[in-house]
């Protein structure tokens, strides 16, 4: 049963339960007998959007069976004191608006007790006579981390039968963790539609045992890694030994982005040289052109749309006069910068995914709110979950075309989860 069945079946739970009269409620919901007699009754006082209500709750007795139960409620959350609306809202809130913790508090408890900011926003309103609501940034966080709790017993089966493109992505993002503790959080993510296979937190990336880690949790999933064909990253040596080693079927994409990054040393260092015995405007401009012509060689070599076109074009920056050390880099990496280009990795994306974690930043505050290893793993695991149901937004611009406008990862990948949400997978 993957993450989109458990939601319907939740879904479908909570209507089921909504619908049962008193009649539905004489049947004991443990031996399945209608022995059953009223069993007296206790009050909740529950705090919705409405403010704080008291909710009677009918209990029953069981003659067969010998013991109690309570009528239940999908507006009711067992042992809190709010009603499942404001568990999921606090936790929409914290996910989907990226605000922090004391401030979701702060305005879940204007609108629940027309209290603090919503005097600023109705001011005419004369000042409530109930109760206040004392909502902290501590119960959120730990409704958080319910939720990171019930994404982490997903794992097994959470993206079982969603089509893959055989092509991956590969990246770690480094967070510090309240103590100052370092920690990286690996994920592998499909490079056609986008759905992220749960992360995990490890203490490093440059060993072969985190990236194992990594897929033998994506396999668990539902990742099926006999399929898999090649993997964009930016040439971690960790993972390039474990592809070697357990993978050797799967080619590597070299993130044309971090090759770059690689040349800046180079690039300055030849720009430098075209400018010696000159000074002033006469500098600027040599080191100016020497940078456009050096930068346009080698743009012409990772951006090829073959390998005789690249093998061309690097020929050219070999034959540039400040072009030696760049020719010998370039060289090296070029076979690694062109794998999109084989058949056998159609679709390939030649930039390893750090376009995620724009949107983590956003969300988990890079980790400062988590104390230990495990909390910044639930969280993760909840943000990817997050992610794969969050449609993106519609967008329309002349310049920059989107990939995905209107769909989720999952829609994208042949498996729209329809009226089901990340919160419905997560049973909040």
């Amino acid at each position: 049963m993957n993450i989109i069945e458990r939601g319907e079946r939740f879904v479908q739970w909570l209507r089921e339960l909504g619908e049962r009269s008193a009649w539905d409620w004489q049947r004991c919901p443990r031996c399945g007998y209608r022995q059953t007699c009223k069993y007296g009754f206790y009050e909740r006082r529950t705090w919705f959007f409405e403010g704080q209500q008291r909710v009677r709750v009918q209990r029953h007795y069981c003659h067969h069976c010998e013991r109690t139960y309570s009528e239940q409620s999908p507006y009711l959350v067992r042992g809190s004191w709010y009603g499942r609306e404001v568990h999921r809202r606090a936790i929409d809130e914290w996910q989907h608006m990226g605000g922090s913790l004391r401030r979701v508090a702060e305005m879940l408890r204007s609108c629940m007790g027309r209290q603090e900011r919503w005097q600023l926003w109705r001011p005419w309103d004369k000042l409530p006579e109930g109760p206040r609501c004392y909502l902290g940034g501590s119960t959120i966080h730990r409704w958080l981390d319910g939720a990171g709790r019930r994404a982490q017993q997903s794992v097994a089966g959470q993206l079982e039968g969603v089509p893959i493109s055989r092509q991956l992505g590969t990246d770690g993002m480094w967070a510090r963790l309240r103590g100052g503790a370092k920690r990286v959080v690996l994920l592998v993510v499909d490079s056609v539609s986008g759905v992220i296979w749960p992360p995990v937190v490890v203490a490093g990336e440059e060993s072969e045992e985190p990236w194992a880690q990594l897929f033998e949790r994506a396999r668990q999933a539902g990742l099926p890694l006999q399929a898999l064909r090649g993997v964009t990253s930016d040439g971690c040596r960790g993972l390039v030994a474990y592809l070697r080693q357990q993978l050797h079927w799967v080619n590597h994409q070299r993130c044309v982005w971090h090759l770059w990054r690689g040349l800046v040393s180079q690039l300055l260092s030849a720009a430098r040289q075209a400018a010696a015995g000159l000074v002033g405007e006469a500098a600027k401009t040599a080191r100016q052109q020497a940078r456009r012509e050096l930068a346009g060689l080698v743009r012409a070599v990772f951006d090829a749309a073959s390998y005789p076109q690249a093998e061309a074009a690097l020929a050219a920056l070999r034959a540039h006069p400040l072009g030696h050390d760049l020719w010998r880099t370039v060289g090296e990496q070029m076979n690694a910068a062109l794998i999109h280009l084989l058949p056998y990795n159609h679709r390939l994306v030649r930039v390893a995914p750090e376009w995620c974690w724009r949107d983590y930043r956003l969300r988990l505050s890079r980790g400062r709110n988590h104390a230990s290893d495990e909390r910044l793993e639930r969280a993760s695991l909840l943000w990817a979950i997050y992610h794969n149901f969050e449609p993106a937004q519609w967008r329309s611009e002349r310049k920059r075309h989107y990939r995905r406008p209107g769909q989720s990862p999952l829609a994208k990948a042949g498996v729209p989860p329809g009226n089901i949400s990340y919160l419905d997978a997560l049973c909040v």
